[in-house]
């Protein structure tokens, strides 16, 4: 029986032949935490009685949830993660001096590479599978064992695949067809399983993407998203200093799928998430007409704050001016992002639409600061979940979106079609 890319990489890791359903233990890549989550696996690791970190190289710690500090508690909180990556001369560790939010700024880094093992306590690090590499968000306890032994335990999903054939239509993205197959699966459809992104259509699809795509898997439940490397993967890391050798794995044609959802985008609408499940999709097309006012726009985040999203954005609002009644926050999701945009002149553009841009942070997206909805507010976000209270007032709602939905949206002031 055939393998799966992801059955690839754990026998690689493994040394042997595996399937899905096998338990394996094997070491870990990359093991990413961030201000937010470390403090916790850094209490476990000093309670074990560990020195040492057992491949430091390996480890990263990047600040990106509550950085700058917004208040004396993110403060204390971040120094936990300042203290130990001082401690141990961490050299993957990332805070204001080279800031962004975590899978963003690793892929530009060269730190997580195709084939291999990557974990991170925060649920969308299957964004790096957009890489070829198994990417998966673990527990801080978890994290702890791998800074500990170097290794971790995983059972190896089954595994779905996505089949997207066709030129994309106009304006449609990544963040448009995974909202598609989350409205497809459901929340749980895919509940610990792979979802892997192949067909003819994949070719017309860029880094960003396809990081989208992987981004979004675990709102379906899958346990990682993943894209074979192809031209596109290797013209994004032939100039990055890659922290290892690049391993390139592809699917056996006799590899054994559970389920098989086809998308042509050729035909594909456009797609807006309604509060409060990212799988409570509508057609830009039927979202339209419920005239949804719209009180503020958030561009950015770890799924959509990329360069491309801010180039989508700002030809979208070149000339045009955000309603009077709304209010638009653009976050690019690392430093580089946010000075190639400024080299650009896509800051000049934002601010003469009437927005704002912050620092690089996750922020808006988790309800943490650079903000915040108030009581009945409604939001078109290119972020990842619009769950009851997500990103402020348990009584705001939160429509997930391309940015170019998004920038649409900023101009008229309600929920808009950007074609």
């Amino acid at each position: 029986m055939g393998q799966t890319i992801t059955e690839k990489i754990f026998s690689e890791h493994a040394g042997g032949t595996y399937h899905a359903g096998d338990i394996v233990k094997v070491n870990v890549d990359m093991t990413i935490g961030n201000d937010i989550t470390t403090p916790i696996s850094i209490k476990m690791f000093r309670e074990s009685g560990a020195k040492a970190l057992a491949n430091p190289d390996g480890f990263s710690i990047v600040m990106d949830h509550f950085i700058p500090a917004k208040d004396i508690a993110s403060a204390n909180q971040a120094r936990i993660s300042r203290d130990f990556a001082d401690e141990h001369d961490l050299n993957n560790f990332f805070d204001e001096k080279d800031m962004g939010i975590e899978h963003a700024l690793l892929p530009e880094k060269g730190l997580v590479v195709p084939g291999d093992v990557i974990i991170g306590a925060d649920s969308h690090t299957c964004t790096h599978g957009a890489l070829g590499a198994f990417a998966t968000g673990m527990g801080s306890t978890d994290l702890a064992y791998t800074m500990i032994t170097g290794k971790n335990w995983f059972r190896i999903p089954e595994a779905i695949k996505v089949v997207l054939s066709g030129k994309p239509s106009p304006r449609l993205s990544g963040k448009d067809i995974i909202l598609e197959v989350i409205r497809q699966l459901g929340v749980s459809g895919a509940l610990y399983k792979s979802l892997e992104f192949v067909g003819d259509g994949i070719q017309y699809l860029s880094m960003d993407d396809r990081f989208s795509l992987c981004n979004m898997a675990i709102e379906a439940g899958a346990k990682n998203g993943i894209v074979a490397v192809d031209e596109v993967t290797k013209e994004f890391i032939k100039d990055l200093d890659l922290a290892r050798e690049p391993k390139f794995h592809y699917s056996d044609a006799d590899a054994n799928y559970v389920q098989v959802i086809e998308i042509n985008m050729s035909k594909q609408d456009l797609v807006v998430a309604y509060p409060f499940l990212p799988s409570n999709g509508k057609t830009i097309t039927e979202a339209v007409k419920d005239d949804i006012k719209v009180d503020q726009v958030f561009i950015g985040s770890c799924t959509n704050g990329r360069l491309e999203d801010l180039r989508i954005a700002a030809e979208i609002l070149k000339g045009q001016r955000v309603a009077k009644h709304t209010r638009l926050i653009i976050t690019p999701a690392t430093q580089k992002i946010a000075r190639q945009a400024q080299h650009e002149g896509l800051y000049d553009i934002f601010y003469d639409a009437g927005g704002v841009v912050s620092n690089p942070t996750c922020g808006a997206c988790l309800g943490g600061y650079m903000g915040i909805l108030g009581k009945g507010e409604k939001c078109v976000s290119t972020t990842n979940r619009n769950f009851v209270g997500r990103m402020g007032d348990r009584d705001s709602e939160i429509y997930l979106a391309s940015s170019a939905v998004a920038a649409a949206s900023a101009i008229a002031g309600k929920l808009a079609d950007p074609r």
